[in-house]
């Protein structure tokens, strides 16, 4: 399948692999993993912020920012995209998955 998040990720990993001086990914993978699920925590917060905002220009951005971020913690670590792709598949041929929660005094329904 070559969608876009494959070619984002194989470019990624050509960064990696070849760095290319005044590349932003190649700055991340110098800097190293710490740096790298910085940023990815950073952009989570971002998501978060935007969508409490409600403002979908601004979300659609951060979303695509913090996946550029994972992306690039998956070539980091050697996580392959298909990877990725594959529990993704695989989850959405289940049906019936809801995960059943313990009953407490606490719970409202």
């Amino acid at each position: 399948m070559n969608n876009i998040f494959n070619k984002l990720y194989d470019l990624t990993c050509e960064r990696k692999n070849s760095p290319v001086s005044n590349s932003y990914t190649g700055y991340l993978f110098e800097k190293g993993l710490d740096k790298i699920l910085k940023k990815c925590g950073e952009e989570c917060s971002e998501v978060i912020i935007a969508a409490k905002n409600g403002d979908n220009g601004e979300l659609k951005n951060e979303i695509a920012d913090l996946i550029y971020h994972l992306i690039v913690l998956c070539a980091e670590r050697g996580l392959k995209w298909s990877e990725i792709e594959e529990v993704l598949s695989e989850r959405g041929k289940k049906t019936g998955n809801l995960k059943q929660f313990h009953n407490t005094e606490n719970d409202v329904l």
